[in-house]
Protein backbone atom coordinates (compact mmCIF):
# COMPACT_ATOMS: atom_id res chain seq x y z
CA UNK A 1 0.00 0.00 0.00
CA UNK A 2 1.41 3.16 -0.70
CA UNK A 3 0.88 5.92 2.04
CA UNK A 4 3.03 8.76 0.24
CA UNK A 5 0.02 10.91 0.08
CA UNK A 6 -0.95 10.86 3.68
CA UNK A 7 2.89 11.43 5.17
CA UNK A 8 3.50 7.64 5.49
CA UNK A 9 0.90 7.37 8.11
CA UNK A 10 -1.44 4.69 7.42
CA UNK A 11 -4.20 6.80 7.47
CA UNK A 12 -5.27 10.04 6.14
CA UNK A 13 -4.78 12.53 9.10
CA UNK A 14 -5.66 16.79 8.83
CA UNK A 15 -2.20 17.25 8.92
CA UNK A 16 -1.15 15.43 5.94
CA UNK A 17 -4.32 16.95 4.21
CA UNK A 18 -4.06 20.59 5.15
CA UNK A 19 -0.13 19.91 4.01
CA UNK A 20 -1.64 18.62 0.79
CA UNK A 21 -4.02 21.47 0.09
CA UNK A 22 -1.73 24.28 1.20
CA UNK A 23 1.49 23.14 0.04
CA UNK A 24 2.87 23.82 3.67
CA UNK A 25 1.96 22.97 7.48
CA UNK A 26 -1.49 24.76 8.49
CA UNK A 27 -1.91 25.16 12.10
CA UNK A 28 -5.56 25.39 13.77
CA UNK A 29 -6.29 28.01 16.51
CA UNK A 30 -9.26 27.66 18.23
CA UNK A 31 -11.26 30.00 19.19
CA UNK A 32 -14.61 31.29 21.84
CA UNK A 33 -17.04 33.64 20.03
CA UNK A 34 -19.26 34.03 22.86
CA UNK A 35 -22.09 31.56 21.54
CA UNK A 36 -24.35 29.47 23.56
CA UNK A 37 -26.13 26.13 22.65
CA UNK A 38 -30.10 26.02 22.30
CA UNK A 39 -29.49 22.83 24.70
CA UNK A 40 -28.07 25.14 27.47
CA UNK A 41 -30.30 27.82 27.02
CA UNK A 42 -33.81 26.07 27.33
CA UNK A 43 -34.69 25.79 23.62
CA UNK A 44 -34.23 22.01 23.82
CA UNK A 45 -32.56 21.71 27.21
CA UNK A 46 -30.81 23.27 30.51
CA UNK A 47 -28.35 21.15 30.93
CA UNK A 48 -26.12 20.09 27.63
CA UNK A 49 -24.81 16.91 26.74
CA UNK A 50 -23.73 15.24 29.87
CA UNK A 51 -20.42 14.67 28.59
CA UNK A 52 -19.63 18.62 27.47
CA UNK A 53 -17.77 20.21 29.87
CA UNK A 54 -18.84 24.24 31.63
CA UNK A 55 -16.49 26.13 28.73
CA UNK A 56 -18.69 24.18 26.26
CA UNK A 57 -15.76 21.61 24.68
CA UNK A 58 -13.94 24.85 23.88
CA UNK A 59 -11.71 24.32 26.96
CA UNK A 60 -8.44 25.03 24.64
CA UNK A 61 -9.58 27.69 22.74
CA UNK A 62 -9.33 31.37 23.40
CA UNK A 63 -11.33 33.35 26.12
CA UNK A 64 -14.59 34.97 25.17
CA UNK A 65 -13.87 37.91 26.56
CA UNK A 66 -11.43 38.61 24.29
CA UNK A 67 -11.53 39.74 20.59
CA UNK A 68 -11.61 36.73 17.83
CA UNK A 69 -8.59 38.64 16.31
CA UNK A 70 -7.30 38.92 19.86
CA UNK A 71 -7.78 34.90 20.20
CA UNK A 72 -6.14 34.23 17.09
CA UNK A 73 -3.40 36.33 17.08
CA UNK A 74 -2.32 36.96 20.30
CA UNK A 75 -3.37 33.77 22.27
CA UNK A 76 -0.58 31.63 24.06
CA UNK A 77 -1.29 29.03 20.92
CA UNK A 78 -2.15 32.27 18.47
CA UNK A 79 -0.40 33.84 15.44
CA UNK A 80 2.08 35.15 16.36
CA UNK A 81 3.55 32.66 18.92
CA UNK A 82 3.54 30.23 15.87
CA UNK A 83 5.30 32.12 13.41
CA UNK A 84 8.06 33.17 16.26
CA UNK A 85 8.66 29.59 17.84
CA UNK A 86 7.72 27.17 15.03
CA UNK A 87 7.66 29.62 11.38
CA UNK A 88 4.03 28.48 11.16
CA UNK A 89 2.81 31.05 8.45
CA UNK A 90 -1.14 29.56 7.55
CA UNK A 91 -3.89 29.27 10.12
CA UNK A 92 -7.55 27.75 10.35
CA UNK A 93 -9.78 29.70 12.41
CA UNK A 94 -11.16 26.87 14.47
CA UNK A 95 -15.17 27.91 16.24
CA UNK A 96 -14.92 25.56 18.86
CA UNK A 97 -16.82 26.04 21.95
CA UNK A 98 -20.80 25.39 22.44
CA UNK A 99 -22.82 26.10 18.66
CA UNK A 100 -21.02 28.44 16.28
CA UNK A 101 -24.13 28.57 13.93
CA UNK A 102 -26.38 30.05 16.79
CA UNK A 103 -26.88 33.33 16.94
CA UNK A 104 -28.27 36.54 14.81
CA UNK A 105 -26.97 36.28 11.29
CA UNK A 106 -25.42 39.66 11.76
CA UNK A 107 -23.45 38.72 14.58
CA UNK A 108 -22.26 35.24 13.25
CA UNK A 109 -21.28 37.22 9.84
CA UNK A 110 -19.49 40.31 11.43
CA UNK A 111 -17.44 37.25 13.64
CA UNK A 112 -16.98 35.23 10.67
CA UNK A 113 -15.04 37.74 8.90
CA UNK A 114 -13.36 38.91 11.26
CA UNK A 115 -11.86 35.32 11.68
CA UNK A 116 -10.62 36.30 8.24
CA UNK A 117 -9.43 39.74 8.20
CA UNK A 118 -6.33 38.43 10.48
CA UNK A 119 -3.31 38.12 8.68
CA UNK A 120 -2.20 34.28 7.64
CA UNK A 121 -5.77 32.47 8.22
CA UNK A 122 -6.30 30.87 4.95
CA UNK A 123 -9.97 28.96 6.60
CA UNK A 124 -12.54 28.88 8.92
CA UNK A 125 -13.71 25.46 11.09
CA UNK A 126 -17.59 26.25 12.54
CA UNK A 127 -18.04 23.59 15.23
CA UNK A 128 -22.65 23.23 15.39
CA UNK A 129 -24.89 21.01 15.80
CA UNK A 130 -27.16 20.26 13.11
CA UNK A 131 -30.60 21.76 14.11
CA UNK A 132 -28.83 25.00 13.42
CA UNK A 133 -28.05 25.20 10.09
CA UNK A 134 -31.37 26.76 8.64
CA UNK A 135 -31.52 28.92 5.47
CA UNK A 136 -30.38 32.45 6.63
CA UNK A 137 -26.97 30.42 7.79
CA UNK A 138 -26.25 27.92 5.13
CA UNK A 139 -26.68 30.96 2.89
CA UNK A 140 -24.27 32.63 4.98
CA UNK A 141 -22.17 29.73 5.12
CA UNK A 142 -22.08 29.15 1.26
CA UNK A 143 -20.92 32.83 0.87
CA UNK A 144 -18.39 32.55 3.10
CA UNK A 145 -17.30 29.45 1.36
CA UNK A 146 -16.71 31.25 -1.70
CA UNK A 147 -14.34 33.37 -0.31
CA UNK A 148 -12.06 30.58 1.70
CA UNK A 149 -11.67 27.28 2.70
CA UNK A 150 -14.68 26.33 4.97
CA UNK A 151 -15.26 22.87 6.61
CA UNK A 152 -18.49 22.16 9.07
CA UNK A 153 -18.44 19.96 11.99
CA UNK A 154 -21.56 18.47 13.39
CA UNK A 155 -21.52 15.96 16.58
CA UNK A 156 -23.31 13.34 15.75
CA UNK A 157 -21.30 11.15 18.54
CA UNK A 158 -23.69 7.73 17.85
CA UNK A 159 -26.64 6.73 15.76
CA UNK A 160 -28.22 5.08 18.32
CA UNK A 161 -31.26 6.81 19.29
CA UNK A 162 -31.10 5.18 22.83
CA UNK A 163 -27.84 6.26 23.67
CA UNK A 164 -28.62 10.00 21.92
CA UNK A 165 -31.20 10.27 24.73
CA UNK A 166 -29.11 8.91 27.83
CA UNK A 167 -26.45 11.77 26.56
CA UNK A 168 -29.30 14.25 26.01
CA UNK A 169 -28.21 15.12 22.23
CA UNK A 170 -31.42 16.82 21.58
CA UNK A 171 -32.00 15.79 17.63
CA UNK A 172 -32.94 12.99 15.64
CA UNK A 173 -30.75 10.83 13.30
CA UNK A 174 -32.83 12.34 10.20
CA UNK A 175 -32.04 16.14 11.60
CA UNK A 176 -28.04 15.10 11.17
CA UNK A 177 -28.53 13.36 7.22
CA UNK A 178 -30.79 16.55 6.27
CA UNK A 179 -27.94 19.01 7.13
CA UNK A 180 -25.45 16.78 5.61
CA UNK A 181 -27.44 17.00 2.54
CA UNK A 182 -27.54 20.72 2.96
CA UNK A 183 -23.87 21.14 3.18
CA UNK A 184 -23.24 18.86 0.52
CA UNK A 185 -25.48 20.60 -1.85
CA UNK A 186 -23.44 23.94 -1.06
CA UNK A 187 -19.80 22.28 -1.63
CA UNK A 188 -19.38 22.72 1.41
CA UNK A 189 -16.95 19.91 3.55
CA UNK A 190 -18.41 18.14 5.87
CA UNK A 191 -16.78 16.22 9.42
CA UNK A 192 -18.31 14.05 12.20
CA UNK A 193 -17.62 14.10 15.47
CA UNK A 194 -18.34 10.39 17.18
CA UNK A 195 -17.64 9.30 20.60
CA UNK A 196 -16.59 5.53 21.83
CA UNK A 197 -16.98 4.49 24.95
CA UNK A 198 -20.92 6.25 25.49
CA UNK A 199 -22.98 4.78 28.54
CA UNK A 200 -24.32 1.33 27.92
CA UNK A 201 -22.65 1.16 24.10
CA UNK A 202 -21.11 -2.40 23.11
CA UNK A 203 -18.05 -2.45 20.59
CA UNK A 204 -20.47 -3.36 17.77
CA UNK A 205 -22.83 -0.53 18.54
CA UNK A 206 -20.00 2.13 17.80
CA UNK A 207 -18.36 0.14 14.93
CA UNK A 208 -22.23 0.35 13.67
CA UNK A 209 -21.92 4.18 13.32
CA UNK A 210 -18.49 3.94 11.98
CA UNK A 211 -20.06 1.71 9.41
CA UNK A 212 -22.87 4.31 8.77
CA UNK A 213 -21.08 7.31 8.48
CA UNK A 214 -18.56 5.97 6.08
CA UNK A 215 -21.37 5.31 3.35
CA UNK A 216 -21.92 9.36 4.01
CA UNK A 217 -20.85 11.90 2.22
CA UNK A 218 -18.53 13.22 4.57
CA UNK A 219 -15.35 14.41 3.98
CA UNK A 220 -13.67 14.29 7.46
CA UNK A 221 -14.25 12.61 10.76
CA UNK A 222 -13.05 13.10 14.55
CA UNK A 223 -13.03 10.03 16.97
CA UNK A 224 -13.56 11.05 20.45
CA UNK A 225 -12.65 8.75 23.72
CA UNK A 226 -15.17 9.45 26.55
CA UNK A 227 -13.53 11.61 28.79
CA UNK A 228 -15.31 12.44 32.43
CA UNK A 229 -14.74 15.98 33.32
CA UNK A 230 -15.67 17.86 36.62
CA UNK A 231 -19.14 20.10 36.61
CA UNK A 232 -20.59 17.55 33.88
CA UNK A 233 -23.65 15.06 34.53
CA UNK A 234 -21.63 12.33 33.41
CA UNK A 235 -19.20 12.92 36.49
CA UNK A 236 -22.50 12.12 38.58
CA UNK A 237 -23.01 8.72 36.71
CA UNK A 238 -19.54 7.43 37.07
CA UNK A 239 -19.56 8.47 40.86
CA UNK A 240 -22.76 6.31 40.94
CA UNK A 241 -21.09 3.51 39.41
CA UNK A 242 -23.34 3.89 36.70
CA UNK A 243 -20.59 3.59 33.68
CA UNK A 244 -17.56 2.06 32.85
CA UNK A 245 -14.39 3.54 31.15
CA UNK A 246 -13.00 1.99 28.27
CA UNK A 247 -9.30 0.49 28.41
CA UNK A 248 -6.41 2.13 26.39
CA UNK A 249 -5.98 -1.30 24.99
CA UNK A 250 -10.34 -1.52 24.37
CA UNK A 251 -9.67 2.09 22.31
CA UNK A 252 -6.66 1.33 20.46
CA UNK A 253 -8.20 -1.85 19.21
CA UNK A 254 -11.53 -0.18 18.37
CA UNK A 255 -9.72 2.75 17.15
CA UNK A 256 -7.65 0.57 14.13
CA UNK A 257 -11.24 -1.48 13.73
CA UNK A 258 -12.36 2.34 12.44
CA UNK A 259 -9.05 2.87 10.77
CA UNK A 260 -9.99 -0.20 8.59
CA UNK A 261 -13.56 0.73 7.66
CA UNK A 262 -13.46 4.45 6.58
CA UNK A 263 -13.17 5.05 3.13
CA UNK A 264 -9.60 5.81 2.30
CA UNK A 265 -10.33 9.46 0.96
CA UNK A 266 -11.68 10.38 4.26
CA UNK A 267 -10.56 12.66 6.64
CA UNK A 268 -8.86 11.58 10.14
CA UNK A 269 -9.11 15.29 11.93
CA UNK A 270 -8.65 13.24 15.41
CA UNK A 271 -8.43 9.60 16.44
CA UNK A 272 -7.95 10.58 20.08
CA UNK A 273 -8.38 13.52 22.60
CA UNK A 274 -7.09 14.82 25.56
CA UNK A 275 -9.09 16.32 28.22
CA UNK A 276 -8.18 19.15 30.49
CA UNK A 277 -5.70 18.40 33.57
CA UNK A 278 -7.49 20.96 35.83
CA UNK A 279 -10.82 18.62 35.31
CA UNK A 280 -10.04 15.35 33.52
CA UNK A 281 -11.47 12.62 36.33
CA UNK A 282 -10.87 9.78 33.84
CA UNK A 283 -9.60 7.68 32.44
CA UNK A 284 -6.33 8.64 33.29
CA UNK A 285 -4.16 6.98 30.29
CA UNK A 286 -6.16 9.66 27.80
CA UNK A 287 -3.60 12.28 29.22
CA UNK A 288 -0.96 10.57 27.79
CA UNK A 289 -1.74 11.24 24.37
CA UNK A 290 1.72 10.55 22.95
CA UNK A 291 1.55 6.83 24.10
CA UNK A 292 -2.27 6.63 22.88
CA UNK A 293 -1.10 7.28 19.20
CA UNK A 294 2.04 5.49 19.54
CA UNK A 295 0.25 2.42 20.51
CA UNK A 296 -2.42 3.03 17.41
CA UNK A 297 0.53 3.07 15.07
CA UNK A 298 2.09 -0.09 16.11
CA UNK A 299 -1.09 -1.75 16.23
CA UNK A 300 -1.59 -0.65 12.40
CA UNK A 301 1.98 -2.12 12.21
CA UNK A 302 1.29 -5.52 13.78
CA UNK A 303 -1.91 -6.26 11.49
CA UNK A 304 0.06 -4.60 9.00
CA UNK A 305 -3.32 -2.52 8.10
CA UNK A 306 -4.57 0.61 6.76
CA UNK A 307 -6.97 3.46 6.34
CA UNK A 308 -9.44 1.75 3.75
CA UNK A 309 -8.47 -2.05 4.17
CA UNK A 310 -12.02 -2.81 5.06
CA UNK A 311 -14.01 -0.56 3.38
CA UNK A 312 -16.85 -1.73 1.11
CA UNK A 313 -18.86 0.36 -0.71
Amino acid sequence: MNFSNWGDKRYYSLKSFLKNKFGEKVYKIAVDAGFSCPNRDGTIGAEGCIFCSPRGSGDFAGFRNESICSQLMDSPKGSRTLASRHGIEKYIAYFQAYTNTYADIEELRQKYYEALSVPGVVGIAIATRPDCLGEEVLSLLEEISHDTYLWVELGLQTIHQHTADIIRRGYSLPCFEQAVNNLNRLGIDTVCHLIFGLPGESGEDMLASVKYIAQKNLQGVKLHLLHVLKGTHLAHMYNNNEIVLLTMDEYVNLIVDTIELLPPEMVIHRLTGDGPRDILIGPGWSMNKREVLNSIEKELIHRDSWQGKCFKQ
